[in-house]
């Protein structure tokens, strides 16, 4: 009699759970779900807020949070090994920032095929074999800077652009996006376009040294009127180099993305402006993305998480002063 109890008892909980249970509300047998999320680097001050968002996200939606990634941004068989380890720790699910759209295609697909899923943030990748894309819309954000660029000069002068990496989706996106809207402008030529700087801040600094010497006057002033670049790293270097050979503050110089030293570059008048993404929010819809997935909730192909331009003007207004100086301390322990 009891034991007919019991089993009429279980019957009538799994046809409740049936009616009226989700599937995002059905225990996972493996406890809370795993996210791993690989960032490009791990060292500048865009990849640290990134991990704060995440990291938001993973406590929000009760989710594990598996933060991997080499230390250097071009280093693409680090990366490849990271996601093939994660691949064998059969974690949930993985957000991506590709350091090549080519070279992480295979490692994607293994992903894929071994039912783990994939949402690529920050920077793209060649194809459409992954859930969603979560980043900036990195051409318009190139456009932006070039406008700003056109305003300085008054719509004329000389402008070198400094590009980045090879086979890094976002950065090139944003060097396109500024030759496109530059190319607007009758009275601004483009000068140099096709010099890479590398990706750490000192080899930025020799690929400015390089360019600063191959367009020096005879009187020691140098002939560009304007010089744009698309990362941190590379705002860095450059303005090094215009610090060291006292051109800042007589070339406009725009940037990309941001730290304390950018800022205070900002301040000096040794940097013109820069444009910001909202790398909190990249790694907060990042993982709020793949997590919705998991659930069985339909997302978005594409998911644009916005840029600004931050200039000496609008530098103290709450909403730049908050993207520019986050709290990571209550998520980053």
């Amino acid at each position: 009699m009891i034991r007919k109890t019991i089993i009429l008892l279980l019957s009538s909980a799994f046809v409740l759970c049936l009616t009226g249970c989700s599937e995002k509300d059905v225990p996972n047998e493996k406890g809370r779900l795993t996210v791993a999320v690989i960032p490009k680097g791990t060292i500048h001050e865009f990849w640290k807020t990134v991990h704060a968002g995440a990291e938001m996200a993973g406590e929000e939606l009760d989710v594990e949070i598996l933060w991997k990634g080499s230390l250097k941004e071009d280093d693409r068989d680090a990366q490849i090994s990271v996601v093939e380890n994660i691949i064998v720790r059969k974690v949930d699910g993985i957000v991506l920032a590709p350091l090549d759209d080519v070279a992480l295609r295979r490692p994607v697909e293994t992903a894929m095929r071994s039912d783990i899923p994939v949402v690529i943030f920050d920077s793209g990748l060649r194809g459409d074999n992954y859930i969603s894309y979560v980043a900036t819309d990195n051409f318009k954000a190139g456009k932006l800077a070039a406008e700003y660029m056109a305003k300085l000069l008054d719509g004329k002068g000389k402008v070198v652009v400094l590009r980045y990496s090879e086979g890094s989706d976002s950065t090139s996106k944003r060097e396109d996006g500024f030759l496109d809207g530059i190319g607007a402008w009758e009275g601004i030529e483009i000068v140099s376009s096709n010099q890479y700087t590398g990706v750490t801040t000192e080899s930025a600094l020799k690929a400015a040294e390089n360019l600063f010497s191959r367009f020096a006057g005879a009187d020691g002033t140098l002939e560009i009127d304007g010089i744009f670049c698309a990362t941190e790293p590379t705002t860095l270097g450059i303005l090094r180099a215009l610090q060291d050979s006292g051109y800042a503050g007589k070339i406009k110089f725009v940037g990309f993305d941001s730290s304390e030293k950018m800022i205070a570059a900002l301040k000096a008048g040794h940097l013109s402006g820069f444009v910001v993404q909202k790398p909190f929010s990249i790694g907060y819809l990042g993982v709020k993305t793949m997590v919705r997935h998991l659930r069985g909730e339909k997302v978005p192909e594409r998911i644009d998480t916005g840029s600004i331009l931050v200039t000496k003007e609008n530098l103290d207004q709450p909403e730049i002063s908050e993207l520019l100086n986050p709290n990571l301390s209550k998520w980053l322990k």
